[in-house]
């Protein structure tokens, strides 16, 4: 059984997603995880210590806001990630998250290591598993490079193959044109494109087989399923 599984826009650790990420711990706790917050910076991980500790106090502050215990692994590089005292650490937690920076680097960190493997395997077993942003960007089959357009995506950790994510949605790309989109994200026409504005997230529980839009703004449907910009409570199927 595999457990929920969110991708958000924006928005990670912050209190207005608390009530959200602690659906997503209960969850876990329902399927018989133990309620701990597992905080995964590795998308930061070229950024300074001082963001770093940002990220890993912001977290914290969340975690005792919605009452668990908190556990911030310093995964800040591939070696990282292959260390097996960190893949034993996420065993049983009832969510593990992806926080943001860049998408290329996380994925290029932690594919095919001991680390993947265990949140792959916590996540079939009922564990809830959140990306933001650059977290949610990789969980696709490839990442495309915002910045270098002309070059080939990035393999990413193909959770979910067919789905692309444009997180930020409402902030920086809501102006581009469909087609240009497209042609920016190398979007294969099999695939489904979908621009997740901040603070907003898509999720599938555990228990249900649709997913459903949550937040304060909206998830965008651009490619691959009927075009749609829909709003918290409502469902799309893919």
């Amino acid at each position: 059984m595999n457990g929920s599984l969110a991708l958000i826009g924006s928005g990670e650790y912050l209190e207005s997603m608390s009530a959200f990420e602690k659906s997503l711990i209960d969850d876990g706790v329902k399927n018989g995880k133990k309620p701990l917050y597992i905080q995964i910076p590795t998308a930061a991980g070229q950024e300074s210590q001082t963001r770093l500790k940002y990220w890993e106090d912001l977290g914290r502050a969340q975690a005792e806001l919605i009452g668990v215990e908190s556990i911030f692994l310093p995964i800040f590089n591939r070696e990282d990630a292959n260390n097996p005292k960190y893949a034993q650490l996420v065993r049983d937690s009832a969510l593990i998250y992806f926080s943001g920076g860049d998408p290329h680097y996380l994925a290029q960190s932690i594919i095919d290591t001991p680390l993947w493997q265990a949140i792959v395997e916590n996540w079939q077993t009922g564990g809830s598993l959140a990306g933001c942003s650059a977290g949610a960007m990789v969980l696709s089959s490839d990442i495309p490079n915002f910045r270098l357009s002309k070059s080939e995506p990035t393999k990413g950790l193909n959770l979910i193959s067919n789905v692309r994510i444009i997180p930020h949605f409402d902030k920086f790309f809501r102006w581009i044109p469909e087609s240009a989109a497209n042609l920016l994200l190398h979007v294969p026409s099999d695939s489904i494109l979908i621009g997740i504005d901040e603070q907003t997230a898509i999720v599938k529980r555990f228990d249900s087989d649709h997913w459903q839009v949550a937040g304060k703004a909206k998830a965008h449907i651009l490619k691959g399923l009927p075009k749609a910009q829909l709003a918290e409570g409502e469902i799309l199927k893919f």
